[in-house]
């Protein structure tokens, strides 16, 4: 049986009434029988049973024993982050995504926990990296937004060596791409609001443990500090879960149509998408994901502000926006937007430039975004802002 048709069928039907949609708890509190005594639920920050289903879910997919659900993926990272002590060392990418960025360097920064960013591809640089107080390896695959290609199986060596935990960020790949876990990673995070909710409606954060023990720690966290996922919003996820197959599938598709597109432009300096032979990482994403998927970034050979502006105002189908991994396609100008918290002076180690756009390619047809792109190009070429 594949996974998709487990995950599908691992969704409960409600033993009460027979509903074959999970029933939403929306309810604060539960009655006890007596004093101290329930059905498995007291008060929902504590445990609510539409959430549960969530967590369990999440955690089957990404092959874990642990699920759990929070109120943003910053609050999932977050929680991850609270494992840590004052005086502990984290290594990082030098490529990960603003808010994991802003949130290391100023929120723990101040409880006493120092990070190191170092180019994860380079075996050696992560081991030189390496110091009495390290205790978390902290990878996103593909990055955000120069969608670099880490190995994940060849850091896991690393940290288990060197008695590490390795946290994997999964938004982009999603469990249908790829399963960190099964590659050595102890803790996989997501932001849910992005390809598992699938449709921008919900914002939401997972994390998922390879071990129990790790998932009661988390969990503890979860409760006391409460930033949990509602009923209704861990509803719209399970609904999510149900179609990520096939969306992810579509996202992936188009996405490399419209890679192979840019990638013959006159007007394109640069494209990144781990699908194409030319991109550095092609070889291991090949190996370590089932698809490419639905992120495509590339820089403008005109690459001054003003171009992108222009830019982005003569596509008409993406829409100028922050988030990705939802059914309409979007386009991000990371350094104004979605990476503005990272230091000019860190702009290159992070793959950032002026030019740089990022793509989060949705579910209209192929042609018809190829079409959009070009379009925008022809205004733009009318007008002399690219060449």
């Amino acid at each position: 049986m594949s996974l998709n048709t487990e995950i599908i069928h691992s969704i409960p039907v409600d033993e009460l009434t027979g509903a074959i949609s999970v029933p939403i708890y929306q309810t604060t509190t539960f009655v006890h029988s007596s004093p101290g005594v329930h059905q498995g639920y007291d008060y929902t920050r504590s445990g609510n049973p539409t959430r549960k289903v969530l967590e369990d879910l999440i955690a089957q997919y990404e092959k874990g024993t642990t699920g759990a659900a929070f109120a943003s993926g910053m609050a999932a990272i977050d929680a991850v982050l609270k494992l840590l002590k004052s005086g502990d060392h984290v290594i990082a990418g030098n490529d990960i995504y603003g808010g994991t960025y802003r949130l290391l360097t100023t929120i723990f920064k101040k409880f006493g926990v120092d990070v190191s960013f170092v180019n994860l591809q380079d075996d050696e640089e992560i081991i030189q990296a390496i110091r009495p107080a390290t205790r978390l390896v902290w990878v996103e695959t593909p990055t955000n937004p120069s969608l670099k290609i880490i190995d994940i199986l060849a850091v896991s060596k690393i940290t288990k060596a060197n008695d590490l935990l390795l946290c994997v960020d999964n938004t982009f790949g999603s469990p249908v791409c790829q399963k960190p876990i099964e590659l050595g990673a102890d803790i996989v995070v997501h932001s849910a609001t992005k390809y598992i909710g699938g449709h921008s409606d919900v914002i939401s954060g997972l994390v998922v443990t390879s071990t129990k023990e790790l998932g009661e720690e988390i969990l503890f966290i979860q409760n006391a500090c409460g930033a949990v996922l509602s009923p209704f919003e861990s509803w719209l996820l399970i609904r999510g879960l149900e179609t990520l197959e096939l969306r992810y599938r579509q996202h992936s598709s188009n996405a490399f149509a419209v890679a192979r597109y840019l990638n013959g432009q006159p007007w394109v300096e640069n494209v990144y998408y781990p699908g194409l032979t030319s991109h550095p990482g092609h070889e291991i994403a090949f190996r370590q994901q089932k698809y490419f998927g639905g992120i495509v970034s590339f820089t403008l050979r005109d690459g001054t502000l003003e171009a992108v502006k222009q830019f982005t105002k003569a596509a008409k189908l993406f829409k100028l926006a922050e988030s990705l991994g939802g059914i309409k396609s979007l386009i991000a100008h990371p350094v104004t937007m979605t990476h503005a918290s990272i230091p000019k002076e860190r702009h290159a180690d992070f793959g950032l430039s002026e030019g740089l756009l990022r793509l989060s390619v949705g579910l209209e047809d192929a042609d018809d975004l190829i079409n959009d792109l070009a379009t925008a190009s022809r205004v733009l070429q009318t007008e002399g802002v690219l060449n």
